[in-house]
């Protein structure tokens, strides 16, 4: 708003107020009297710019942004440790309060849930550690015990809540108004659950009778969640033994069931033409199974604001055109057709399926 107060033009404001008669060039006793105080004042246009930013929402920095959402009671989201699965053998082995580590990467048992299957938590917070499986070895020795391994992800780790992020969802609180149980009350309150990186609500009527709700849940990771993760949901939201009592989040009067998303296979194909040499092509593909990778995580990362994912052929050719030492790329197809793949509401991609080992590549 004030990028044309700069000293120059305060400067020459102030001069052209003094008389002509007067000696106004640099150096002269009237310049040296004016400059400072224009100085100061293109300073104070500046700060004045920086405080108009600051004041409104769309383009305050994240301190700014902490502020004026906390007029609305949110706060960004804290960074999450991951909390895992291990199996230990013998299983009648007690490791309660035992740490190991696994993949560079230490755990403490915080939790027994059958006889050798402990709940474990990663100490170190954030999504870094998710994906890590494998051997865990004990820092301390433990006698008796024969083998340990982390075997899935309960819940996935999660890096503080990003600033874009948190603008966004500060945005949508004031949008839609949470009120007893509507949609947005469900979304506002079931976001704010470990675990939890997308929701979709449906109503009664698409359910399951008058007084039902149910909630699609996605993974913080925005990939399909654990089991025991959706159970420990459902305990918070609408504990199955006290359905409808409003014993959890719900409103009373709601029977919730909270299910995970579904993974649908998306195969892709294409004759992407490179330079020639064998270790070339080995790079390119490398390259175009990461790219393929990246489009499928960003659109399941916008899963729970579309109604329905659209995995577009155009895309995925534009970007594998991207990529350096790839000169052309023909015949993209999903799901061996032609065209675009609409996946069901509740669907994400598998990015994890094996249609992506088998990018097919054609020298020049």
């Amino acid at each position: 708003m004030y990028e044309d107060m700069t000293f120059e033009f305060i400067m020459n404001r102030c001069l052209n107020r003094v008389s002509n008669a007067v000696d106004k060039r640099e150096g002269s006793i009237i310049y040296d009297a004016l400059a400072p105080a224009a100085v100061e004042l293109a300073i104070m246009y500046m700060e004045l710019d920086t405080f108009l930013d600051e004041v409104f929402a769309d383009t305050a920095s994240r301190e700014y942004l902490i502020r004026r959402a906390a007029e609305r009671g949110l706060t960004p989201r804290g960074a999450v440790a991951a909390v895992v699965k291990g199996v230990f053998k013998p299983a009648d082995i007690d490791v309660a309060d035992m740490r190991f580590s696994c993949g560079g990467y230490n755990y403490v048992v915080t939790e027994k849930i059958a006889d050798g299957e402990y709940r474990l938590l990663c100490e170190t917070v954030g999504s870094e550690p998710n994906g890590n499986k494998g051997t865990l070895i004990p820092i301390e020795y433990i006698k008796g015990l024969e083998t340990a391994a982390v075997t899935e992800i309960i819940i996935p780790g999660e890096d503080e809540e990003e600033t874009e992020a948190f603008r966004r969802r500060y945005v949508e609180s004031l949008r839609s108004q949470a009120f007893g149980g509507n949609v947005a009350d469900y979304r506002q309150k079931v976001m704010s659950l470990e675990g939890v990186g997308g929701v979709k609500v449906y109503r009664a009527a698409d359910w399951n009778g008058a007084g039902t709700v149910k909630l699609v849940i996605q993974g913080s990771d925005y990939d399909v969640p654990e089991r025991e993760l959706i159970s420990e949901l459902q305990t918070q939201i609408d504990p199955i033994a006290n359905g409808g009592e409003g014993v959890g989040i719900a409103p009373i009067g709601h029977r919730v069931t909270v299910v995970g998303v579904n993974e649908g296979s998306v195969d892709v194909t294409a004759d992407i033409k490179g330079e020639s040499g064998e270790d070339v092509f080995d790079e390119v593909k490398s390259r175009a199974l990461e790219v393929i990778s990246e489009y499928f995580k960003e659109l399941n990362a916008s899963w729970a604001e579309k109604e329905r994912i659209t995995v577009f052929s155009m895309q995925i050719g534009a970007r594998l055109l991207d990529i350096e030492g790839v000169q052309d790329v023909e015949n993209v197809r999903l799901n061996d057709m032609e065209g675009n793949i609409l996946l069901d509401k509740d669907e994400i991609i598998d990015i994890g399926a094996s249609m992506l080992n088998d990018v097919p590549l054609k020298g020049a």
